[in-house]
């Protein structure tokens, strides 16, 4: 096959010192992406740190492409939760000790 027409619209990511946290973050914004008709990971073993992630897309996209949006989505969610938990924690330590109704 030509490389210049292989296209990677399937693949699979195996990540790495990584648990279920991270796979089903990404698992769940892959899923929400409209070019993305398959997603799904495992681990091979409790043992190990490891986790294989399988993506195929429409081909309107590359597998790469979709799992770095994906990357992204997670990162900008995350980021938003730890600005607005470290807002409510400031909010709560400037109001005093917190009362029992």
């Amino acid at each position: 096959m030509d490389s210049e027409a292989t296209d990677f619209f399937a693949a699979t990511f195996s990540i790495e010192e990584e648990d279920h946290t991270l796979a089903n973050g990404l698992r769940f914004f892959l899923n929400k992406n409209p070019h993305v008709s398959f997603c799904g990971y495992s681990m091979p073993h409790p043992s190990e740190e490891l986790v294989n992630l399988r993506v195929q897309t429409t081909g309107q996209v590359t597998a790469m492409e979709a799992v770095k949006a994906a990357c992204e989505d997670l990162q900008q969610v995350c980021g938003h939760m730890r600005s607005t938990l470290t807002a409510a924690v400031a909010a709560y330590q400037q109001g005093g000790q917190h009362k029992a109704s």
